[in-house]
Protein backbone atom coordinates (compact mmCIF):
# COMPACT_ATOMS: atom_id res chain seq x y z
CA UNK A 1 0.00 0.00 0.00
CA UNK A 2 0.78 3.85 -0.93
CA UNK A 3 2.04 5.40 2.64
CA UNK A 4 2.46 8.49 0.64
CA UNK A 5 -1.73 8.48 -0.03
CA UNK A 6 -2.46 7.34 3.72
CA UNK A 7 -0.63 9.73 5.39
CA UNK A 8 -2.21 12.86 4.07
CA UNK A 9 -5.99 10.96 5.04
CA UNK A 10 -4.63 10.47 8.63
CA UNK A 11 -3.54 14.15 9.26
CA UNK A 12 -6.71 15.01 7.97
CA UNK A 13 -8.73 13.29 10.03
CA UNK A 14 -6.63 14.24 13.20
CA UNK A 15 -7.13 17.84 12.21
CA UNK A 16 -10.72 17.37 12.06
CA UNK A 17 -10.94 15.72 15.33
CA UNK A 18 -8.90 18.50 16.67
CA UNK A 19 -11.13 21.09 15.42
CA UNK A 20 -14.41 19.44 16.70
CA UNK A 21 -12.47 19.25 20.44
CA UNK A 22 -11.64 23.28 19.87
CA UNK A 23 -15.64 23.57 18.91
CA UNK A 24 -16.93 21.67 21.82
CA UNK A 25 -14.87 23.47 24.29
CA UNK A 26 -16.45 26.79 22.72
CA UNK A 27 -19.83 25.59 22.96
CA UNK A 28 -19.49 24.94 26.43
CA UNK A 29 -17.94 28.27 27.36
CA UNK A 30 -20.89 29.43 25.20
CA UNK A 31 -23.47 27.10 26.94
CA UNK A 32 -22.24 29.07 30.29
CA UNK A 33 -22.01 32.06 29.11
CA UNK A 34 -25.95 32.67 27.57
CA UNK A 35 -26.97 30.53 30.98
CA UNK A 36 -25.56 33.27 33.97
CA UNK A 37 -26.41 36.36 31.37
CA UNK A 38 -29.21 37.34 29.67
CA UNK A 39 -29.53 38.33 25.93
CA UNK A 40 -27.09 41.11 25.09
CA UNK A 41 -24.42 43.03 22.76
CA UNK A 42 -22.14 40.85 20.89
CA UNK A 43 -18.80 42.64 22.57
CA UNK A 44 -20.30 42.41 25.84
CA UNK A 45 -21.03 38.88 25.29
CA UNK A 46 -17.56 37.60 24.07
CA UNK A 47 -15.96 39.72 26.86
CA UNK A 48 -18.21 38.00 29.46
CA UNK A 49 -16.84 34.65 27.72
CA UNK A 50 -13.12 35.43 27.75
CA UNK A 51 -13.38 35.88 31.38
CA UNK A 52 -14.93 32.96 31.98
CA UNK A 53 -12.50 30.71 30.10
CA UNK A 54 -10.02 32.33 32.41
CA UNK A 55 -11.74 31.44 35.69
CA UNK A 56 -12.34 28.16 34.54
CA UNK A 57 -8.50 27.86 33.45
CA UNK A 58 -7.21 29.26 36.87
CA UNK A 59 -9.28 26.78 38.77
CA UNK A 60 -8.59 23.67 36.68
CA UNK A 61 -4.98 24.32 37.36
CA UNK A 62 -5.27 25.06 41.62
CA UNK A 63 -7.32 21.59 41.23
CA UNK A 64 -4.50 20.08 39.64
CA UNK A 65 -2.47 21.60 41.62
CA UNK A 66 -4.09 20.75 44.68
CA UNK A 67 -4.06 16.83 43.76
CA UNK A 68 -0.57 16.31 44.03
CA UNK A 69 -0.61 16.13 47.71
CA UNK A 70 -3.32 16.29 50.48
CA UNK A 71 -1.20 18.78 52.92
CA UNK A 72 -2.01 21.77 53.28
CA UNK A 73 0.52 24.87 51.27
CA UNK A 74 1.30 28.09 51.58
CA UNK A 75 1.05 30.84 48.84
CA UNK A 76 4.98 30.72 48.34
CA UNK A 77 4.94 26.98 47.67
CA UNK A 78 2.14 27.27 45.04
CA UNK A 79 4.71 29.65 43.51
CA UNK A 80 7.85 27.15 43.76
CA UNK A 81 5.92 24.55 42.01
CA UNK A 82 5.07 26.95 39.02
CA UNK A 83 8.32 28.38 38.99
CA UNK A 84 11.05 26.11 40.82
CA UNK A 85 13.79 29.20 41.33
CA UNK A 86 10.84 30.39 43.87
CA UNK A 87 12.72 28.97 46.57
CA UNK A 88 16.28 29.31 45.85
CA UNK A 89 15.43 33.41 45.11
CA UNK A 90 14.06 33.71 48.78
CA UNK A 91 17.43 31.67 49.91
CA UNK A 92 19.50 33.97 48.23
CA UNK A 93 17.54 37.39 49.45
CA UNK A 94 18.20 36.18 53.11
CA UNK A 95 21.67 34.64 53.31
CA UNK A 96 23.96 37.07 54.92
CA UNK A 97 26.41 38.55 52.74
CA UNK A 98 30.04 37.74 52.67
CA UNK A 99 32.82 39.84 53.76
CA UNK A 100 34.57 40.42 50.41
CA UNK A 101 31.29 41.80 48.95
CA UNK A 102 29.77 43.83 52.08
CA UNK A 103 33.89 45.79 51.51
CA UNK A 104 33.93 45.98 48.09
CA UNK A 105 30.22 47.91 48.09
CA UNK A 106 31.45 50.32 50.88
CA UNK A 107 34.71 50.93 49.75
CA UNK A 108 36.47 54.03 48.17
CA UNK A 109 38.14 54.51 44.87
CA UNK A 110 41.59 53.11 46.13
CA UNK A 111 40.25 50.43 47.88
CA UNK A 112 39.29 52.31 51.47
CA UNK A 113 36.62 50.97 54.37
CA UNK A 114 35.99 52.95 57.54
CA UNK A 115 35.14 50.14 59.89
CA UNK A 116 33.83 50.26 63.67
CA UNK A 117 32.32 47.19 65.87
CA UNK A 118 29.11 46.59 68.08
CA UNK A 119 27.77 44.72 70.25
CA UNK A 120 24.22 44.75 71.44
CA UNK A 121 25.29 46.84 75.02
CA UNK A 122 26.38 49.88 72.14
CA UNK A 123 23.78 49.00 69.22
CA UNK A 124 20.76 49.82 71.74
CA UNK A 125 18.56 52.79 70.68
CA UNK A 126 19.91 56.07 72.69
CA UNK A 127 23.46 54.24 73.19
CA UNK A 128 26.77 54.59 71.65
CA UNK A 129 25.67 53.70 67.86
CA UNK A 130 23.56 56.44 68.08
CA UNK A 131 25.47 59.15 69.56
CA UNK A 132 28.19 58.25 66.83
CA UNK A 133 25.56 58.22 63.77
CA UNK A 134 24.70 61.81 65.41
CA UNK A 135 28.48 62.80 65.15
CA UNK A 136 28.81 62.37 61.58
CA UNK A 137 25.65 63.92 60.63
CA UNK A 138 26.36 67.54 62.71
CA UNK A 139 30.03 67.13 61.84
CA UNK A 140 32.27 69.04 58.50
CA UNK A 141 32.16 67.20 55.56
CA UNK A 142 31.72 63.88 57.55
CA UNK A 143 27.98 62.84 56.14
CA UNK A 144 29.54 61.56 53.06
CA UNK A 145 32.13 59.36 54.45
CA UNK A 146 29.06 57.25 56.30
CA UNK A 147 28.54 55.45 52.47
CA UNK A 148 31.97 53.79 53.24
CA UNK A 149 31.25 52.79 56.78
CA UNK A 150 30.97 49.12 57.11
CA UNK A 151 30.24 47.94 60.91
CA UNK A 152 31.11 44.71 62.03
CA UNK A 153 27.72 43.28 64.18
CA UNK A 154 29.44 40.62 67.07
CA UNK A 155 26.05 39.26 67.86
CA UNK A 156 22.50 38.94 66.66
CA UNK A 157 21.20 41.93 68.35
CA UNK A 158 23.62 44.24 66.87
CA UNK A 159 23.50 42.80 63.44
CA UNK A 160 19.40 43.42 63.93
CA UNK A 161 20.40 47.29 65.03
CA UNK A 162 22.52 47.76 62.20
CA UNK A 163 20.35 46.47 59.27
CA UNK A 164 17.64 49.38 60.65
CA UNK A 165 20.28 51.98 60.57
CA UNK A 166 22.94 51.30 58.18
CA UNK A 167 23.29 49.59 54.81
CA UNK A 168 26.88 48.18 55.16
CA UNK A 169 26.85 45.50 57.78
CA UNK A 170 28.41 42.05 58.44
CA UNK A 171 27.99 39.45 60.86
CA UNK A 172 30.82 38.64 62.63
CA UNK A 173 29.51 36.04 65.54
CA UNK A 174 32.43 33.40 67.02
CA UNK A 175 31.24 29.96 67.95
CA UNK A 176 31.90 29.68 71.65
CA UNK A 177 32.15 33.50 72.43
CA UNK A 178 28.42 35.42 73.47
CA UNK A 179 29.37 39.19 72.87
CA UNK A 180 25.81 40.04 73.86
CA UNK A 181 24.32 41.16 76.82
CA UNK A 182 25.57 43.32 79.12
CA UNK A 183 28.79 45.90 78.54
CA UNK A 184 32.43 44.30 78.37
CA UNK A 185 33.53 45.91 80.73
CA UNK A 186 37.51 47.05 80.72
CA UNK A 187 39.51 43.99 81.23
CA UNK A 188 37.44 41.54 82.00
CA UNK A 189 37.39 37.57 80.13
CA UNK A 190 34.89 38.76 77.72
CA UNK A 191 36.58 42.51 76.94
CA UNK A 192 39.93 40.69 75.91
CA UNK A 193 38.31 38.36 73.57
CA UNK A 194 36.37 41.49 72.12
CA UNK A 195 39.90 42.94 71.43
CA UNK A 196 41.52 39.69 69.88
CA UNK A 197 38.73 38.80 67.38
CA UNK A 198 38.97 42.80 66.48
CA UNK A 199 42.99 42.41 65.49
CA UNK A 200 42.35 38.98 63.92
CA UNK A 201 39.42 40.18 61.86
CA UNK A 202 41.48 43.75 60.87
CA UNK A 203 43.88 41.03 59.88
CA UNK A 204 41.73 39.68 57.29
CA UNK A 205 40.81 43.03 55.70
CA UNK A 206 44.09 43.29 55.21
CA UNK A 207 45.12 40.20 52.88
CA UNK A 208 41.97 41.20 51.12
CA UNK A 209 43.37 44.03 50.07
CA UNK A 210 41.54 47.10 51.31
CA UNK A 211 43.52 49.69 53.68
CA UNK A 212 40.95 51.00 56.21
CA UNK A 213 40.23 53.43 59.23
CA UNK A 214 39.41 51.35 62.15
CA UNK A 215 37.29 53.57 64.43
CA UNK A 216 35.48 52.07 68.05
CA UNK A 217 31.83 53.80 68.11
CA UNK A 218 32.70 55.99 71.04
CA UNK A 219 34.74 58.08 68.38
CA UNK A 220 32.66 60.91 67.39
CA UNK A 221 33.87 62.61 63.82
CA UNK A 222 33.86 66.18 63.54
CA UNK A 223 36.16 66.44 60.71
CA UNK A 224 36.95 64.36 57.72
CA UNK A 225 40.46 62.82 58.98
CA UNK A 226 41.57 61.83 55.97
CA UNK A 227 43.64 65.18 55.21
CA UNK A 228 45.71 64.65 58.34
CA UNK A 229 47.20 61.22 57.98
CA UNK A 230 50.56 60.66 56.93
CA UNK A 231 50.95 59.72 52.88
CA UNK A 232 53.88 57.48 53.54
CA UNK A 233 53.60 55.68 56.56
CA UNK A 234 52.15 51.66 56.60
CA UNK A 235 50.43 51.83 60.27
CA UNK A 236 49.48 54.91 62.45
CA UNK A 237 47.84 55.09 65.20
CA UNK A 238 45.87 58.16 67.78
CA UNK A 239 47.20 58.06 70.96
CA UNK A 240 46.24 58.55 74.24
CA UNK A 241 49.08 60.94 74.79
CA UNK A 242 50.82 62.52 72.70
CA UNK A 243 54.97 63.49 73.05
CA UNK A 244 54.74 65.84 70.04
CA UNK A 245 56.77 63.88 67.33
CA UNK A 246 54.54 61.21 65.11
CA UNK A 247 57.55 59.01 64.71
CA UNK A 248 58.35 59.07 68.64
CA UNK A 249 57.88 55.34 69.94
CA UNK A 250 57.61 56.34 73.50
CA UNK A 251 54.13 58.03 72.46
CA UNK A 252 51.03 56.21 74.03
CA UNK A 253 48.89 54.55 71.47
CA UNK A 254 45.18 53.74 71.93
CA UNK A 255 43.75 51.09 69.21
CA UNK A 256 40.45 52.57 69.32
CA UNK A 257 41.41 54.82 66.15
CA UNK A 258 43.85 53.74 63.02
CA UNK A 259 44.64 53.84 59.94
CA UNK A 260 46.07 51.02 57.71
CA UNK A 261 47.33 50.37 54.55
CA UNK A 262 47.26 47.21 52.63
CA UNK A 263 50.62 45.62 51.99
CA UNK A 264 52.85 42.49 53.24
CA UNK A 265 54.63 44.90 55.86
CA UNK A 266 51.21 45.58 57.47
CA UNK A 267 49.50 41.72 57.01
CA UNK A 268 53.05 40.46 58.96
CA UNK A 269 52.74 43.20 61.31
CA UNK A 270 49.11 42.44 62.54
CA UNK A 271 49.64 38.37 62.48
CA UNK A 272 52.96 38.91 64.50
CA UNK A 273 50.74 41.05 66.69
CA UNK A 274 47.69 38.68 67.35
CA UNK A 275 50.23 35.48 67.65
CA UNK A 276 51.51 37.98 70.73
CA UNK A 277 48.90 37.68 72.57
CA UNK A 278 49.72 34.03 73.33
CA UNK A 279 53.47 35.46 74.56
CA UNK A 280 51.98 38.40 76.92
CA UNK A 281 49.18 36.38 77.98
CA UNK A 282 46.32 38.36 79.85
CA UNK A 283 46.63 41.57 78.49
CA UNK A 284 45.06 43.63 75.71
CA UNK A 285 45.92 44.70 72.49
CA UNK A 286 47.03 47.87 73.08
CA UNK A 287 49.32 47.11 75.84
CA UNK A 288 51.02 44.11 73.75
CA UNK A 289 51.00 46.62 70.91
CA UNK A 290 53.46 49.00 73.46
CA UNK A 291 55.16 45.48 74.10
CA UNK A 292 56.00 44.78 70.66
CA UNK A 293 56.34 48.03 68.83
CA UNK A 294 60.02 48.03 69.64
CA UNK A 295 60.64 44.13 69.04
CA UNK A 296 63.36 43.43 66.27
CA UNK A 297 60.91 41.89 64.26
CA UNK A 298 58.97 45.03 63.42
CA UNK A 299 61.92 46.66 61.96
CA UNK A 300 63.26 43.39 60.22
CA UNK A 301 59.78 43.86 57.93
CA UNK A 302 60.26 47.21 57.72
CA UNK A 303 56.82 48.81 58.96
CA UNK A 304 56.47 52.33 59.04
CA UNK A 305 54.84 53.67 61.93
CA UNK A 306 53.35 57.16 62.86
CA UNK A 307 51.58 58.25 65.67
CA UNK A 308 48.23 60.68 65.49
CA UNK A 309 48.61 64.18 66.99
CA UNK A 310 45.94 64.80 70.11
CA UNK A 311 45.91 68.11 68.43
CA UNK A 312 44.02 66.46 65.49
CA UNK A 313 42.77 63.14 66.73
CA UNK A 314 42.30 64.21 70.51
CA UNK A 315 40.22 62.19 73.16
CA UNK A 316 39.40 62.10 77.02
CA UNK A 317 42.47 61.28 77.91
CA UNK A 318 44.31 64.32 76.04
CA UNK A 319 41.36 66.50 74.46
CA UNK A 320 41.90 68.44 71.50
CA UNK A 321 42.85 72.35 72.65
CA UNK A 322 41.42 74.09 69.18
CA UNK A 323 38.24 72.73 68.08
CA UNK A 324 39.30 74.97 64.40
CA UNK A 325 42.15 71.75 64.39
CA UNK A 326 39.80 68.75 66.12
CA UNK A 327 38.99 65.90 63.61
CA UNK A 328 37.93 63.00 65.73
CA UNK A 329 37.43 63.37 69.73
CA UNK A 330 37.24 59.71 71.56
CA UNK A 331 35.52 58.66 74.71
CA UNK A 332 38.82 57.43 76.04
CA UNK A 333 40.14 56.94 79.28
CA UNK A 334 36.53 56.31 80.88
CA UNK A 335 34.73 53.51 82.39
CA UNK A 336 31.61 52.45 82.44
CA UNK A 337 28.12 53.50 80.32
CA UNK A 338 26.76 56.02 81.74
CA UNK A 339 29.68 57.92 82.41
CA UNK A 340 30.36 57.42 78.55
CA UNK A 341 27.28 58.45 77.46
CA UNK A 342 27.01 61.25 80.14
CA UNK A 343 30.51 63.07 78.28
CA UNK A 344 29.73 61.97 74.59
CA UNK A 345 26.42 63.80 74.82
CA UNK A 346 28.25 66.99 76.35
CA UNK A 347 30.65 66.68 73.75
CA UNK A 348 28.12 66.87 70.51
CA UNK A 349 26.52 69.76 72.35
CA UNK A 350 30.22 71.58 72.59
CA UNK A 351 30.37 71.06 69.05
CA UNK A 352 27.34 72.32 68.26
CA UNK A 353 27.83 75.58 70.30
CA UNK A 354 30.98 76.02 68.70
CA UNK A 355 29.25 75.50 65.25
CA UNK A 356 26.91 78.25 66.02
CA UNK A 357 29.67 81.14 66.41
CA UNK A 358 30.17 83.60 63.65
CA UNK A 359 33.15 82.80 61.93
CA UNK A 360 35.10 85.13 63.27
CA UNK A 361 34.38 84.04 67.13
CA UNK A 362 35.86 80.74 66.17
CA UNK A 363 39.23 81.85 66.15
CA UNK A 364 39.20 84.51 68.41
CA UNK A 365 36.90 83.00 71.39
CA UNK A 366 39.09 80.09 72.67
CA UNK A 367 36.63 77.91 73.06
CA UNK A 368 37.42 74.88 74.59
CA UNK A 369 35.94 71.21 75.57
CA UNK A 370 33.34 71.42 78.51
CA UNK A 371 34.41 67.02 78.90
CA UNK A 372 35.35 65.52 80.69
CA UNK A 373 33.36 65.44 83.76
CA UNK A 374 32.02 61.86 84.58
CA UNK A 375 35.08 60.41 82.85
CA UNK A 376 38.02 59.68 84.60
CA UNK A 377 41.84 61.25 83.64
CA UNK A 378 43.38 58.75 86.29
CA UNK A 379 45.36 56.49 83.94
CA UNK A 380 46.93 60.02 82.26
CA UNK A 381 48.86 60.79 85.44
CA UNK A 382 51.99 58.70 85.53
CA UNK A 383 53.07 60.53 82.39
CA UNK A 384 55.38 63.52 82.43
CA UNK A 385 53.55 66.04 81.57
CA UNK A 386 56.83 68.31 80.54
CA UNK A 387 57.33 65.77 77.77
CA UNK A 388 54.77 67.50 76.31
CA UNK A 389 55.49 70.15 73.45
CA UNK A 390 53.56 71.08 70.42
CA UNK A 391 54.67 68.76 66.93
CA UNK A 392 56.60 70.00 64.30
CA UNK A 393 56.04 68.38 61.11
CA UNK A 394 59.43 66.81 59.90
CA UNK A 395 60.91 67.68 56.47
CA UNK A 396 59.89 66.13 53.51
CA UNK A 397 56.79 63.93 55.48
CA UNK A 398 54.34 64.94 53.20
CA UNK A 399 50.37 64.83 54.11
CA UNK A 400 46.95 63.70 52.26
Amino acid sequence: MNLSHRLPSRLKTMTKLHVSSLDANRSSVSAVASFVMPPCSRPLRRAVTFILAISISIFVLYRSLDSLDAVPRSSSSIFSRIFPSFDSFQSLELEEPKLEDVLRRAATRDNTVILTTLNEAWAAPGSVIDLFFESFRIGEGTGMLLNHLVIIALDAKAYSRCRELHKHCFSLETEGVDFSGKEAYFMTRSYLKMMWRRIDFLRSVLELGYNFVFTDADVMWFRNPFTRFYRYADFQIACDHYLGRSNDLENRPNGGFSFVRSNNRTILFYKYWYASRIRYSGYHDQDVLNFIKREPFVFRIGLRIRFLNTAYFGGLCEPSKDMNLVRTMHANCCFGMDSKLHDLRIMLQDWRDFMALPLHLKHESGFSWKVPQNCSLDSLRRYDESMYDEESEPPGESQE
